[in-house]
C-alpha cells in the first residue's frame, strides 16, 4: 500500500500565503479523491494568530473555509514529518537550510510548479492582490501535486 504524502507548506508568517496553499491543497487532494496530509507554517516564528482577514474571504470566494486556521511556526517535528516542503520565497528556503538541515532535499520553490519563481506576499495589499496570490498558489500547488507519483485514494462509499 501506498504511503499517504505529507507536505507542508512555508511562508514568513503562516497568515496569508502558507494557510491559503494548505486550503487548497485540501481541496484539490479531495476533489481527486486522493490521501494526502497537509500543513503550513511560517519561518517568522507567530504563533496562534488567524488568518487575514482578506485571506479568508479570497478563500471563501472559491468555496474553501480557512478561518479555524492559527498561525505556528517551523519546528524541527513538522520539518521531520513532512516529505516536501513549499516555500513561497527562496529567503524561506535558506532559512529552513540554516535552521534546520534535515530539511535538506524536502525543500522546494513552490512557484516553480506554476511558471514563476517566488509567490510575492500580498500582506498590506488590497483584496485584488490576495485573489492573485490565491490564483497563482492555486496554479502552482496543482502543478506539484499532480507531478507527484498517484497517492492513495478514498474507496468510493
Amino acid at each position: 500500500m501506498a504511503t499517504v504524502p505529507h507536505i507542508l507548506f512555508v511562508c514568513t508568517a503562516n497568515i496569508c500565503r502558507s494557510p491559503m496553499a494548505e486550503g487548497l491543497g485540501r481541496a484539490y487532494a479531495a476533489r481527486r479523491g486522493w490521501l494526502v496530509e497537509f500543513g503550513s507554517a511560517g519561518v517568522m516564528g507567530l504563533e496562534g494568530h488567524p488568518a487575514e482577514p482578506r485571506a479568508v474571504r479570497v478563500m471563501a470566494e472559491i468555496g474553501i473555509d480557512i478561518s479555524d486556521h492559527r498561525s505556528r511556526g517551523v519546528t524541527a517535528e513538522l520539518v521531520d514529518w513532512a516529505d516536501h516542503i513549499l516555500v513561497m520565497e527562496l529567503h524561506h528556503q535558506i532559512r529552513l537550510h540554516r535552521a534546520f538541515p534535515a530539511s535538506e532535499g524536502k525543500v522546494l520553490m513552490l512557484g516553480t510548479f506554476g511558471g514563476v519563481h517566488e509567490i510575492p506576499d500580498p500582506m498590506g495589499g488590497w483584496r485584488w492582490r490576495f485573489r492573485r496570490s490565491r490564483d497563482l498558489i492555486r496554479r502552482c500547488v496543482e502543478g506539484f501535486l499532480d507531478q507527484l507519483p498517484p497517492p492513495p485514494t478514498v474507496m468510493p462509499r
